[in-house]
């Protein structure tokens, strides 16, 4: 392990404090408002920029943990999604300023199990949620790696925290299409 390595995750009292600090649940981190370019020719928030604010919210968690940007500059290491699952439940349109809800639904050595809520700021409204799978990579070798000692601690509090919460029910759900009824062959 790298002398960089270490001074970027000193074993110190601030991530201590981090993990205290995370014990409430949702994490409140990230706002944003339509852009004009977002809107599609439907006359609202284009599905690509559903994923992009989303994007932005786990961007600002990762930050809130130490392990966003200026963590993947470094060239340390940086959490890659390996899986996401959007679900879109309410359109949003030009201007609209939107709040993300986020939870730690997990996390373990190389994981970590997000979930956001995307509300409108002003009406309240569920907007869409978003379930992403993070993997922790190793930079150097672009291969997956076990969390900083650190921030790993920070995100298991967090964890723990949300567990005390009850599921978020658009969490954990699949895509499917059930087969149509069999019809009987007319007479």
């Amino acid at each position: 392990m790298s002398t960089r390595r270490h001074t970027l995750f000193p074993r110190h009292r601030r991530w201590r404090m981090l993990a205290a600090m995370t014990d409430t649940a949702p994490l409140e981190l990230h706002r944003e408002t339509v852009l004009p370019e977002w809107i599609d020719y439907n006359g609202h928030m284009n599905v690509a920029y559903y994923l992009l604010a989303f994007d932005h919210a786990t961007d600002t968690v990762l930050d809130h943990f130490g392990v966003g940007r200026a963590y993947a500059e470094s060239g340390a290491g940086s959490m890659f999604v390996v899986e996401a699952h959007l679900s879109y439940l309410r359109e949003v349109t030009q201007g609209d300023r939107l709040r993300f809800a986020s939870r730690i639904l997990g996390a373990d050595a190389k994981r970590v199990h997000l979930f956001h809520a995307m509300h409108h700021a002003d009406e309240g409204f569920l907007a869409a949620t978003a379930e992403f799978m993070l993997l922790h990579v190793d930079l150097a070798d672009r291969r997956s790696a076990p969390i900083p000692e650190g921030p790993r601690a920070a995100l298991a509090a967090a964890a723990a925290a949300d567990a005390a919460l009850p599921r978020p029910p658009r969490s954990g759900r699949g895509i499917a299409m059930r087969p149509p009824a069999a019809v009987p062959p007319a007479r």
